[in-house]
């Protein structure tokens, strides 16, 4: 019979998981052992546990693959809320695998002072992750561990956590034979959406990060290409189509506003329009609205839809591409694509610059919440599903770096993140060295918080707390064996991102002003 950290490793495997990002504790020790059995399953030693799972969801976003996250008891575990979070918010399919106490020594209800000892570990995950296990016997371990996995990549997707106490490891336990996850599509009756389709003359078409986990791209180009209709992409959405239909530019971008605001039906595919794309729920509601979700509570929530179709986006918006009836196209998209180009250059001629150096990459980027992530996060026309990672869910400053770690483990990758939020996990310069992953580090240096800055100017506050000491960061990447190039703007951006090869960083000395689909920005006002 296997041991238990063997079990748990079958289980894995079993599910085609082929990288796990963890750090070693005295408590998980017998996983790291196990691997040894298991060449198949790379491990990837990072510095610090919110990594693992920011590295975790970065892995899970670029590939549409299972994120895994294994970690040690008490403060290893608690070390990986934040990101967590930002797997939950993100609708992310992460497992956060951590080990507890010995189950020998737990007193139920006491607090002991076992090393690592929490009174409740799996509690503290609650809030931030989809469903959460504790492995109740050694002899449920590879069960606990399938129905792990099954609720984290079964749609809606979401971080699960499953808690190991940690001498279940080290006991026999017997095989599992896992279940594999079964993805049905149901398509509902069709009727009432055709109806709202066919009335409609200006019909308006949102995708969010629901239908780019659903693989949805080509059946929702199919059906703006048959009702010639926009399609504005959510952050999550970004890349998942791409053609004459897409709009290249945020909706806090007046331009793309007045689509939503002339649109006589908007049809939602896989969103649950939240604050952050509609200015807070400033956007007014759509005079109609067709909502495709696999949630139908998620998909009404916000704005309360005529018609709701629930399933898989992918497999009802074909359908319905099938059925409706073909119209006439009533907007230049290809205008107002120009008109919001025209409106970041003139708004920011080095954020401009930026978005340039990063026109036809192959690469994928990974954004952090910084001023240059939010230029990418709204203007950069991603050419390819899943070629964003962009922490809007949470807003989890810090997700950039790390989370590129786990995207660079099967594509180039670009990091695009600000000098206050590198060095959260700059310590991981170590695994990006280790592992040789191509990924190149736009780090720009604008001083500290840039956006905070901007917030206390324009608000006429005193400049507090937003100003950093920084290290030379082109020596620090340097003393990990990473080449660094420093850059004075972004005119030799481009240049330096060709040539970059395997790890490297590029600093970029920039101060850039917030882009319009900040908050502060948000042309939309509350009246007053």
């Amino acid at each position: 019979m296997p041991r238990g950290a063997e079990s748990l490793l079958e289980v894995l495997a079993a599910h085609d998981v082929e990288v796990v990002f963890g750090l070693p504790g005295v408590h998980n020790l017998a996983i790291w052992e196990a691997l040894q059995k298991y060449p198949g399953i790379r491990m990837i030693g990072v510095r610090h546990e919110q990594t693992a799972v920011y590295a975790a969801d970065g892995y899970a976003r670029a590939t549409g693959k299972l994120g895994v996250a294994v970690v040690t008891t008490g403060p290893g575990a608690a070390n990986t809320l934040g990101a967590t979070g930002e797997a939950w918010a993100s609708g992310s399919p992460v497992l956060v695998i951590a080990t507890d106490i010995p189950s020998t020594l737990r007193k139920p209800g006491v607090y002991r002072g076992v090393l690592h000892e929490t009174r409740d570990q799996k509690a503290m995950f609650a809030p931030v992750t989809k469903a959460s296990f504790e492995v109740p016997s050694a002899l449920d371990l590879g069960v606990y561990a399938d129905k792990a996995v099954q609720q984290a990549t079964r749609s809606p997707h979401g971080p699960v956590y499953l808690g190991v106490p940690t001498d279940f490891l080290s006991d026999e336990v017997p095989h599992h034979t896992v279940t594999k996850v079964e993805h049905t599509h149901v398509v509902a009756d069709l009727t009432e959406a055709e109806k709202l389709v066919a009335g409609s003359s200006r019909p308006l078409i949102w995708a969010g990060g629901g239908a780019a986990r659903s693989g949805a791209g080509a059946a929702i180009g199919a059906l703006a290409a048959k009702l010639q209709a926009p399609i504005i992409t959510t952050y999550g959405a970004r890349g998942l189509t791409d053609g004459p239909y897409v709009v290249r530019g945020p909706v806090h971008a007046p331009p793309v506003g007045k689509l939503w605001d002339d649109a006589d039906l908007v049809i939602a595919i896989g969103t649950d329009f939240d604050g952050m794309m509609t200015q807070n729920w400033l956007q007014p509601k759509p005079r109609a609205l067709l909502a495709i979700n696999i949630d139908k509570a998620e998909a009404n929530k916000n704005y309360p839809a005529d018609v709701t179709l629930e399933g898989d986006a992918a497999a009802v918006t074909t359908a319905l591409a099938a059925e409706v009836t073909a119209k006439q196209g009533t907007v230049d998209i290809e205008a107002v694509n120009a008109e919001v180009r025209a409106l970041a250059e003139t708004d920011s001629p080095e954020a401009a610059k930026l978005l340039q150096a990063l026109e036809n990459t192959d690469a994928t980027i990974v954004a952090d919440m910084c001023i240059p992530g939010y230029w990418i996060g709204g203007f950069h026309h991603v050419t390819k599903p899943r070629g964003l990672a962009y922490p809007v869910g949470w807003g989890t400053l810090g997700f950039g770096f790390p989370a590129a770690i786990g995207a660079a483990v099967e594509h180039r990758t670009i990091a695009v993140v600000g000098d206050g939020g590198f060095l959260f996990a700059c310590g991981d310069l170590a695994t990006l060295k280790q592992e040789g992953l191509p990924l190149t580090i736009v780090l720009v240096d604008d001083g500290g918080y840039g956006m905070l800055r901007y917030d206390q100017q324009i608000a006429n506050h005193a400049i507090s707390g937003v100003d950093l000491t920084r290290p030379d960061f082109a020596k620090l990447a340097e003393s990990f064996g990473i080449p660094a190039v420093t850059l004075d703007g972004f005119d030799d951006l481009r240049s330096a991102l060709a040539d970059a090869e395997g790890p490297t960083m590029i600093v970029v000395n920039a101060h850039l002003k917030p882009p319009i689909n900040t908050s502060p920005r948000w042309y939309r006002k509350t009246a007053t």
